[in-house]
């Protein structure tokens, strides 16, 4: 078969190929390579493309696999955020003051090398992974493919870019504020934020996990399994409908109740809970009381950028506004963030069984991918407070360390396609999966391919 048709299915597709024999991880990587470029020369979704490492990586595939090894990666393209540290490359984490190579592999390069998946190239990110957009004086404007007027989201912006794309099926992504779930409604993606402390990660004070950005629930849930720690393999939960649950609707904003939301976010949330209602599950309107918990994930936050921010190889070259957010997070005491941190969890173990549901929906934003551009020359307090009340509904999670998600939900009459953000109780991994996979199955009946 044509590799070049290939490269835009899902990894799933893609190792069945790889599989039955009908393409080589060689040829599947080239066509890869090829239309990373072609995008990059439109988008800028990549900080680098390596055809050399990945042409290697593609030859070991296929000999693992002709020696009779199998696996649901083994040969697959993949982008990488460049966030993850592989031996004798410097992580850039989207900055130039960084310089330094990694001294060895982080756990997720060394999972999926075990795997056999063939990294494509590096993708870009704000600096720091600090912005919802992925825009930077290092890497330039990373552009969303669906419409490249407006930003693909941040901080996983590139790896969006990439998959949304058509460059490769999958990329690795990261989310300590919303940085899978906010790329993933900018450019109609599936992006799941695991609980905490189910894969590596834990940057910004415990904020911050690894995951991925994909087409399909199914994919991210085999790519977890993957690299990640769960009681039960979440790939099984997304071929599995959920049992009726009870699910809480949202849609107020956590940090102004009367900001307006936008027309198709408000329709694509009334929607999944039809959906969701429709298929046996008991839906009412709900309303999250935050009390404090806003509070202490400014602090765990602003603390860990500064700790970052003080990590670099050359600090005078940071970008003025996250120099201006490392100075303000240089005034929260250590002695602080024990006590967020615990707060946050603490609140996180009851917010759902307060409002007596098993399961929340809320918009993934208050308004659809901003225009590129829209938050240059800002400084840092100006653009953090922006994004506080336009991404308002992804950071609480991560300060509960809750499993969340966000799902799209087909077209508008926008063009951008919108989405729903779902939200379960600690631990529920599974959960999650199993009801985006249902509500994903539900808006696209062949999505289950």
């Amino acid at each position: 078969m044509d590799p070049a048709a290939l490269v835009a299915d899902t990894p799933r597709a893609q190792a069945a190929a790889l599989r039955e024999g009908r393409v080589t991880a060689v040829d599947l990587a080239a066509a890869a390579v090829a239309a990373s470029r072609a995008l990059d020369d439109e988008v800028n979704a990549f900080l680098a493309i390596d055809a050399d490492g990945a042409h290697a990586a593609a030859q070991e595939a296929d000999r693992r696999r002709a020696a009779g090894e199998d696996g649901p990666l083994l040969g697959v393209p993949i982008a990488l955020k460049d966030d993850l540290d592989a031996a004798g490359h410097v992580t850039s984490w989207g900055t130039r003051s960084r310089r330094t190579p990694a001294r060895a592999d982080g756990p997720v390069v060394t999972a999926l090398h075990r795997a056999g998946a063939v990294p494509i190239g590096r993708t870009t990110l704000p600096e720091l992974a600090l912005y919802g957009f992925t825009e930077s004086a290092f890497s330039g404007i990373t552009r969303n493919p669906l419409d490249p007027t407006r930003t693909s989201g941040g901080s996983s912006g590139g790896s969006a870019a990439a998959v949304a794309g058509g460059a490769v099926g999958i990329a690795t992504a990261s989310d300590g504020a919303g940085s899978i779930r906010i790329p993933a409604a900018c450019c109609g993606l599936v992006g799941i934020k695991p609980g905490a402390g189910r894969t590596p990660g834990g940057g910004w004070n415990g904020l911050s996990v690894q995951g991925c950005l994909t087409r399909r629930v199914a994919d991210s849930a085999l790519y977890l399994d993957l690299v990640g720690d769960f009681p039960s393999p979440l790939a099984t939960a997304a071929e599995q409908d959920p049992p009726a649950l009870r699910v809480g609707v949202d849609l107020a904003s956590p940090v102004a109740p009367a900001l307006p939301l936008d027309p198709d976010l408000e329709a694509a949330a009334r929607r999944s809970a039809e959906l969701l209602a429709g298929l046996g599950h008991e839906v009412r309107d709900v309303r999250v009381r935050y009390g404090a918990a806003p509070a202490g994930f400014v602090a765990r936050m602003l603390h860990g950028l500064a700790t970052a921010a003080g990590d670099v190889d050359d600090p005078a070259l940071l970008e003025t506004r996250t120099a201006d957010v490392a100075r303000i997070g240089r005034l929260v005491p250590d002695a602080a963030i024990g006590s967020a941190r615990r707060q946050g969890e603490a609140w996180g173990r009851r917010v759902l069984a307060d409002l007596g549901v098993d399961v929340l929906l809320t918009p993934p934003a208050r308004g659809p991918a901003v225009p590129v551009g829209h938050w240059a020359g800002r400084r840092g307090l100006p653009t953090m407070l922006a994004q506080a009340r336009h991404y308002a509904h992804t950071p609480a999670w991560n300060h509960t360390g809750l499993p969340a998600a966000v799902v799209p939900m087909g077209g508008s009459d926008g063009g951008l396609p919108p989405a729903v953000q779902i939200v379960v109780g600690p631990g529920h991994d599974a959960r999650l999966v199993s009801v985006a996979a249902q509500l994903e199955r539900a808006v696209l009946p062949t999505a289950h391919g």
